[in-house]
């Protein structure tokens, strides 16, 4: 690089993907200023991955609890739960990250600056005090903010962002939307407490994966106690004293509530970036578009994560931001993110995970497919007379059964899915899955894999 630059990179956001690119560029000896005016570790640390997991994990606990003691154990079914103390257990594990990226920041000799910035040229950001700073290459990644429906009373909503400043589980819940948040919502708050309603506007959950699982969890969330509505379009929000009334498109009130949780999407934070002014194309949800190798229309400006507009997990953002900087200054020019068959995991209860291909998009894709399903309750449900059930789907295509699919409800989808992805990268097939797998479902029924 030349040094007619302050810097060899300025990274916008110390979000997952900023750090990533900011430890890998100074690993390749670039010189890397971070701007970020708020908390290190963006939405996964402060507001979504690690403070989700922690409320997922108690939820889990509170319904082994009650398996317990349907199995015999002293326990109560329903244990109370002090949610301050979860809380200080869960903000002090935070902190410890923050305080980890703090010391790795220093360690790779990243300025940190704690400050907006925005973008004056191709080259120069200005921060929020005036100060302005260049580089060769500018990296955004100031990734996304969930959004409010443009409906009257809006405002009485809450967004998954505020979930974690609650300090109980609020009596009665609406959560409007189907997706990730919405369903992974409505478990967490269910089992911790709560009456929860999930308001849906289209006729599935989850319509990203495949619809036989994601209507198995449906029927799950029901057994937990959700009340799951379908084809739910919310036209407005009352206040009516203390509670918030939900009115519908089709019908008078369909419900008061507590508390209303908006899960109806995220916009990119592009807002007041200076980005359409030299030349960067945004998108009309705020992402900034880039190429196959996350570069925009100008040159030397980049984009990874949630800001980016491709696959919003932050194991891929961490991914896209060290093959863009081994691209950039370590030499590998061919460096690029695959964004193929990528393990996705939902913290329902149990959780849900895919790789690669559900059985419609197989369908539309190659026509002739065959599907390999189990769907069986697990022993410790079927010991403890509980009702959920899991599903371990396989997708496969050609006269070879090359596995394109692989989708899991139950324990420890999360953990599993990661294998699975590795497989369909390889391509195995069936008979190759089957040599190598061991499909044991421990059911109380017997559980056969049906063609």
């Amino acid at each position: 690089m030349t040094t007619q630059y302050d810097y060899d990179l300025i990274v916008l956001g110390g979000g997952s993907g900023g750090l990533a690119a900011a430890f890998r560029a100074a690993q390749h000896g670039q010189r890397v200023a971070m701007l970020e005016p708020g908390e290190l570790g963006g939405t996964c640390v402060n507001v979504g991955c690690v403070p989700k997991k922690a409320m997922w994990l108690a939820a889990d606990l509170s319904a082994r609890i009650g398996l317990a003691a349907a199995m015999g154990f002293d326990v109560p079914v329903r244990p109370s739960l002090d949610w301050k103390e979860l809380v200080v257990h869960r903000q002090a594990y935070i902190a410890n990250i923050h305080a980890s990226y703090l010391k790795r920041l220093d360690e790779n000799k990243v300025v940190r600056v704690p400050r907006r910035g925005r973008l004056v040229d191709a080259h120069t950001v200005e921060c929020s005090d005036g100060v302005r700073i260049s580089a060769a290459h500018i990296l955004i990644a100031t990734g996304a903010h969930p959004q409010r429906p443009d409906i009257p009373g809006a405002e009485l909503g809450l967004v998954s962002d505020d979930f974690f400043n609650l300090c109980s589980a609020p009596e009665r819940v609406a959560i409007v939307g189907g997706g990730y948040i919405a369903v992974e919502l409505a478990g967490l708050l269910q089992a911790l407490g709560s009456r929860v309603t999930l308001l849906v506007r289209g006729e599935r959950l989850l319509e990203r994966f495949d619809a036989e699982l994601t209507g198995q969890l449906a029927e799950n969330l029901r057994h937990q106690g959700v009340q799951v509505h379908f084809g739910y379009r919310l036209r407005e929000l009352r206040r009516d004293g203390d509670a918030i009334v939900a009115f519908g498109h089709d019908g008078p009130a369909d419900g008061q509530f507590d508390a209303v949780f908006f899960a109806t999407g995220r916009r990119g934070n592009s807002a007041d970036l200076g980005l359409e002014a030299v030349g960067v194309v945004v998108g009309d949800k705020g992402e900034v578009e880039v190429d196959a190798w996350q570069t925009t229309a100008v040159p030397s400006v980049h984009a990874v994560g949630d800001i980016a507009g491709k696959v919003g997990l932050t194991p891929v953002a961490i991914a896209a931001a060290r093959k863009l900087m081994d691209r950039l200054f370590g030499g590998q020019p061919q460096a690029k993110m695959d964004y193929e068959n990528v393990a996705s995991v939902v913290f329902s209860h149990p959780a849900l995970g895919a790789v690669g291909l559900s059985e419609e998009e197989a369908c539309a894709k190659y026509g002739d497919v065959r599907v390999y399903r189990s769907n069986f309750r697990p022993m410790l449900q079927a010991l403890a007379d509980g009702t959920q059930r899991s599903v371990f789907k396989l997708v496969c295509v050609g006269e070879e059964e090359r596995v394109v699919g692989v989708h899991l409800l139950g324990e420890s989808a999360d953990e599993i899915l990661q294998g699975f992805a590795l497989a369909v990268k390889m391509g195995v097939t069936k008979a190759q899955f089957d040599d190598t797998v061991a499909i044991h479902p421990t059911s109380a029924e017997e559980v056969v894999l049906m063609r």
